[in-house]
């Protein structure tokens, strides 16, 4: 019975066979309610929300005002039912509510500001989102929340709300067409009704636009993906095309997670000039969303299952934080289908807590993900781990090397076929976004695609310069990688030869896992049994964690919990005997060669130093402390040892980035010189000669080959004749 009271003419039509008539909305009435919402609504102590953001957004210019839907639902029901329901129809009444209070409001205006300006309403709400494949038939038309990644964006364009349309042939002018908005668009009246007497009708479709008198507002297409957690297996992706106008135009970036608040709408599927056959569909349209609210998800948690905690959960997740011997049982739980590697998965325990992010004055950040690289013989279950960290990350990205191109990795740009404008599309390391990525057969990738991902993985941004697009994307992930070595097995007598990697790239890695296939029999026997078990248990594993494991559904939750709560630092006495210990390790001193049993001074760069500090954090954080402590920097010096620097004392990775001693590179330098005196430029010698040669000066084998494959790869030496002989080039 609303609005009876208001002064106009009422009527009943009795001979309409339609019940339509009689279920007429009385807009007036509604948008009298959207009024007094906008004036009245109220929190606390009488703060006088959207009157009071209305009238600071018109005097800053913005003239939009963002609504909430619960505070619309618990001031007035119907209100909010409406908007859920048939919101096409009542945004417009809602938009002129708020034009006319925000009139009431700035009255009186500057000289020259007299007349109102639109107010845009855009929502936010704080309703369970739907998931992309949810949303069937039955929501057309309705208000939709959905989560997602937003893929690709396009340009701002201009879209008329109201035209103005002239008659070719008698100059007859139609003013202030409105256009509905969305991605319909106008359709033009195919005759002219004017007559004029003493001239002939006008022709069929005599009218067209008059541009400088249209009515025009901003528009974006903007592409969501959704997220990678609700797809199911083997599944594709499901795209949904976006449409925003104005204010809600530039607000996100491709690579960002999103809650989007919007009318699932739905438009013509455009004739394709190919095929002919297509006019006869009429009734089939393609779905888009016309978003009224974009929010987006700064804290990278993405899905909403993995988001809410419960006060229990914070109880048991408090209560874990506190126990001894959390470390041990979440490294336990990481794969325990797969024996051993303790000391592997206590490092894939850290890179799926992470380290802290640092925001410095100067305006750069330093990255708290870590990054693991796992080197070594087949068999040795690395993919297994690969597939599980995957499952586990909150984000997870699996990719394998030779299936991967650099721009699948970092960002692409594409020609959109609708504009055949260039838009970017981020790849998986844009897609991970706050999670991990997972490269598997990393030596198989192409070197030119494994160096697209140097920047990603040190400064965590893309930086993309193609065809016209200049920009940068964020790359917030660690990455996880495997390897074999060039062997396929790893040769001990080959020593650095078995790594096909740049030395940049290897210092990129926090932690270099060396993993070999060694022959025990007491092992093999533990390790045969451990199979048996799996295979003739696979059921029962499955259902129940066994003692001392956690759960993969609480772990997750548990590493999403201590991501999003806790930022440890390192304190005063932790970081003073890092600094120790560095200056030790620098300098080769007595407890570092006594730690190596081997007198040579590999030194530690910068990156890796920045790599303990990060573990020691990633350790605290498991523990929910706020500070890292000298118990934590033993722990990750530990880690640091057994992998990376383990690796580099096995002659390894001697060669790589601060990895060789001062004399064996001006040994390494001296035979160099002697070799390029030995054979001038295009000549050739036999390489079997070459080592004899200088094995007999009492140089070793193995520094002799080094250089030679050092030259091979700076393009000076060529094998020729089966790798028999030698051929200088430069």
């Amino acid at each position: 019975m609303e609005g009876f009271d208001n002064p106009g003419v009422f009527f009943s039509d009795n001979f309409s066979g339609n019940d339509d008539q009689q279920s007429q909305v009385n807009f007036q009435g509604i948008k009298k309610k959207f009024k007094e919402f906008i004036r009245q609504f109220h929190t606390d102590n009488f703060n006088y929300k959207y009157r009071d953001t209305l009238k600071r957004n018109y005097n800053l210019g913005q003239f939009f005002l963002e609504v909430n839907i619960e505070d619309l639902g618990s001031f007035d029901e119907t209100l909010a039912e409406k908007i859920y329901k048939q919101p096409s129809e009542h945004i417009p009444i809602f938009e002129e509510a708020a034009k006319e209070v925000a009139d009431e409001l700035t009255t009186p205006r500057p000289s020259g500001e007299e007349e109102v300006e639109d107010v845009q309403i855009t929502f936010c709400s704080e309703a369970n989102p739907t998931n992309l494949r949810d949303i069937k038939s039955e929501s057309v038309s309705h208000l939709v929340k959905i989560p997602g990644i937003i893929v690709s964006a396009s340009g701002i364009k201009a879209k008329a709300t109201k035209i103005t349309i002239q008659c070719r042939s008698c100059k007859n002018t139609i003013a202030n067409q409105s256009i509905k908005p969305g991605l319909d668009g106008f359709i033009m009246p195919r005759k002219c009704m004017t007559d004029i007497a003493g001239q002939a009708k006008c022709p069929l479709d005599p009218f067209f636009i008059i541009p400088d008198k249209c009515t025009c507002v901003d528009y974006q297409v903007l592409k969501l993906q959704e997220l990678p957690d609700s797809i199911p297996q083997g599944e594709v992706p499901r795209h949904v095309q976006l449409f925003s106008d104005r204010y809600l135009c530039e607000k996100v970036v491709p690579g960002n997670r999103v809650f989007i608040l919007g009318i699932y709408c739905i438009k013509k599927i455009a004739k394709s000039k190919k095929n002919y056959r297509e006019k006869a569909i009429t009734g089939v349209r393609s779905a888009y969303i016309r978003v009224l609210g974009i929010h987006v998800d700064t804290e990278g948690v993405g899905s909403s299952k993995c988001g809410l905690v419960s006060a229990e959960e914070e109880e048991l997740f408090r209560r874990m934080a506190g126990s001894a011997n959390l470390y041990e049982k979440i490294a336990n739980s990481i794969a325990p289908s797969i024996f051993g590697a303790l000391d592997i998965k206590k490092a894939i325990a850290c890179l799926l807590f992470g380290g802290s992010r640092k925001r410095l004055p100067d305006g750069l950040t330093r990255r708290g993900d870590i990054n693991v690289l796992l080197l070594g013989d087949p068999g040795t279950a690395k993919s297994q781990l690969l597939k599980f960290v995957e499952r586990v990350a909150p984000i997870g990205v699996y990719t394998s090397g030779k299936g991967s191109s650099a721009a699948g990795l970092t960002a692409s740009v594409m020609r959109d076929p609708a504009t055949r404008n260039f838009v970017m599309e981020g790849g998986a390391m844009v897609l991970a976004d706050g999670g991990v990525v997972c490269i598997d057969e990393f030596d198989k990738m192409r070197e030119d695609d494994r160096v697209a991902i140097h920047e990603a993985m040190e400064q965590q941004t893309i930086s993309i310069a193609k065809a016209g697009i200049t920009t940068t994307l964020n790359s917030r992930c660690s990455v996880l990688a495997a390897a074999n070595s060039i062997f396929g097995r790893w040769d001990e007598t080959k020593g650095e030869e078995n790594i096909d990697f740049m030395p940049t790239i290897l210092s990129r890695f926090d932690t270099i896992f060396i993993v070999k296939d060694e022959h025990d029999r007491q092992r093999d026997i533990t390790l045969a049994k451990h199979i048996m078990n799996v295979h003739m248990n696979s059921n029962v594993l499955t259902e129940e964690p066994k003692e001392g494991e956690l759960s993969l559904e609480l772990l997750k939750k548990y590493i999403n919990y201590c991501r999003t709560r806790c930022g440890p630092r390192l304190n005063a006495e932790a970081a003073d005997k890092l600094k120790r210990r560095y200056v030790m390790m620098r300098s080769g001193s007595s407890q570092h060669e006594r730690e190596t049993e081997k007198k040579s001074a590999i030194p530690i760069t910068v990156r890796q130093l920045e790599a303990v500090i990060r573990i020691s954090e990633s350790l605290a954080k498991m523990q929910l402390l706020p500070f890292a402590t000298e118990v934590h920097v033993n722990e990750a010096l530990r880690l640091f040892q057994v992998s990376t620097l383990d690796a580099a004392m096995s002659g390894s990775l001697a060669g790589a980035e601060g990895f060789t001693t001062e004399e064996e590179h001006e040994m390494l330098s001296r035979i160099e010189r002697q070799l390029k005196r030995r054979f001038a430029i295009g000549t050739q010698v036999s390489e079997q000669n070459i080592v004899q040669d200088f094995v007999g000066q009492q140089y070793p084998e193995r520094a002799i080959l080094k250089v030679i494959q050092a030259m091979i790869r700076r393009g000076q030496l060529q094998h020729r004749m089966q790798r028999k002989m030698l051929y200088r080039i430069s």
